[in-house]
């Protein structure tokens, strides 16, 4: 018997849309802009730290689904698969501004000795959600401590603290490991409690 009717294992909305779109509805893809390009432009706006550059990237991940959307696989969230194309459009561009060059920091310097009595030691402020952090008045402090993080872990803390990716999601759209997503999460979180250790000493 035939599976043609047979509903994909994520029928969440998007898949549905990707299923029409992929059905000839091309018209529909406007769609799937509208849902996704302000989260997109925010996603590029703190892995690039330029407004130009996050606009091109937007571009280039849409040109990039329109061309490759027919071999969506549908086991997969579309979210997933959408930030994995952004992900890649972001290690595939440099900044182009002269203030913000690229550095590669060496985190160790700011791992202590005992990394688990570092986390239980943490302050109440450098467990506050970054995607609320974000819109405080320290905002331009954490985007600065964002920006001055090498990519591979900026993108981590992004996608878990900011996009709201589980473990596992990071990992797919990273193509790393659960562990790797963790060990280089709990680095990152320890170098913005670093950056932003001035800022609340002054509180």
């Amino acid at each position: 018997m035939s599976n043609a009717s047979e509903k994909p294992k994520n029928n969440d909305k998007d898949t549905e849309l990707v299923r029409a779109i992929n059905d000839g509805r091309q018209d529909r893809f406007y769609e799937l802009v509208k849902r996704y390009e302000k989260n997109l432009y925010n996603f590029g706006l703190r892995m690039c730290d330029n407004p130009s550059d996050a606009e091109d990237m937007v571009q280039d991940t849409f040109l990039n689904v329109f061309k490759y959307l027919f071999g969506f696989r549908y086991e997969t969230k579309f979210r997933n698969w959408l930030y994995r194309i952004a992900t890649s459009v972001c290690l595939k561009k440099k900044r182009r501004s002269k203030f913000a060059p690229e550095r590669e920091l060496s985190l160790d310097e700011f791992l202590p000795a005992d990394e688990s009595a570092a986390s239980m030691n943490m302050p109440s402020w450098a467990s506050q959600p970054l995607d609320r952090v974000l819109d405080e008045e320290l905002g331009g402090v954490i985007r600065q401590a964002l920006a001055d993080l090498p990519k591979k872990y900026r993108l981590v803390i992004v996608l878990r603290d900011v996009e709201g990716f589980s473990t596992q999601e990071a990992a797919e759209i990273l193509g790393l490991t659960p562990t790797n997503i963790k060990v280089r999460l709990h680095r990152a979180r320890l170098f913005l409690r670093e950056a932003l250790k001035a800022y609340y000493e002054k509180e």
